[in-house]
């Protein structure tokens, strides 16, 4: 347990502390967290020739680090677990993603909460005038879209990101209470070029979805299992809107754990 590791008073603010520190350059923050993490022994001071302090994981360290994954691991859902999977693979591919944002979205105005229209990208509608435009916004409904992950290709070119999509659905239930909300589906079209809903393989078959939604099948557990592209998604040209910018660069894309962290860069070059 985590407690036999390092006192109850380390909790989860200590672990992202934790995590910072093994993937930064280990310059100390001197704040209260740091304190904690001193006197628990998890990290520790270590000076460079130069008289410079820096700040280190113990073994201690290591070892809660990674007893707090397991457990954290153990308690995702299935649901998330699968969504991770899904992160993974397209951060593999060379992608930036993103899970659980939240999105302002415009979508067709709804009548009574029940959306009226076929499931279509909605148009950008030009106004030659200004009451033209003010008209069209006040036709147009908004909500805020949470995909279960968000991805953009890793470039400097807007016109090459082609946003993505990908709904994961671990249950039957699950994917069939996701398509009665046309609303919501509109929402992620949107945000991207192509939406993707993601599930196992046999939970639904390919008729059931809508036709402008891409299809990821999962064959095997959750462990072990591959995907396969059932079905591609329909394209449609997208440019992010500046609310949608905004919101990414305040949140924090995923990383890779197989990533190389700075510390260790900065270490062996100094033993060079």
């Amino acid at each position: 347990m985590l407690s036999d590791i390092a006192p109850t008073s380390i909790g989860r603010v200590h672990r992202a502390r934790l995590m910072q520190i093994w993937r930064s350059a280990g310059w100390p923050c001197r704040d209260a967290i740091e304190i904690d993490l001193l006197a628990a022994g998890l990290v520790s001071l270590r000076a460079t020739p130069e008289g410079h302090e820096t700040v280190h994981l113990t073994q201690a360290g290591f070892q809660w680090l990674a007893l707090a994954r397991q457990q954290n691991r153990r308690a995702l859902s299935a649901h998330d677990r699968l969504a991770e999977k899904v992160a993974v693979h397209l951060m593999d591919a060379g992608r930036v993603v993103w899970r659980e944002l939240s999105l302002r979205a415009r979508v067709e105005a709804e009548v009574d909460g029940v959306q009226k229209v076929p499931c279509e990208p909605m148009p950008y509608p030009k106004a030659l005038w200004p009451e033209e435009e003010a008209a069209i916004e006040r036709k147009a409904s908004w909500r805020m879209a949470r995909p279960d992950v968000f991805s953009v290709r890793n470039t400097s070119v807007q016109a090459y990101l082609q946003p993505v999509v990908h709904e994961v659905k671990a249950s039957r239930a699950d994917l069939l209470s996701d398509l009665r909300h046309v609303a919501k589906r509109q929402s992620y079209q949107w945000l991207c070029c192509e939406c993707y809903y993601v599930f196992p393989a046999g939970v639904a078959g390919l008729e059931e979805i809508p036709p402008e939604f891409g299809v990821w099948l999962l064959h095997g557990t959750l462990e072990d299992g591959r995907f396969e592209m059932a079905r591609p998604a329909r394209h449609a040209p997208c440019e992010l809107p500046f609310a949608v910018w905004l919101a990414l660069a305040k949140a924090t894309p995923m990383r890779l754990e197989v990533d190389e962290p700075a510390q260790a860069s900065l270490d062996n070059e100094v033993g060079a």
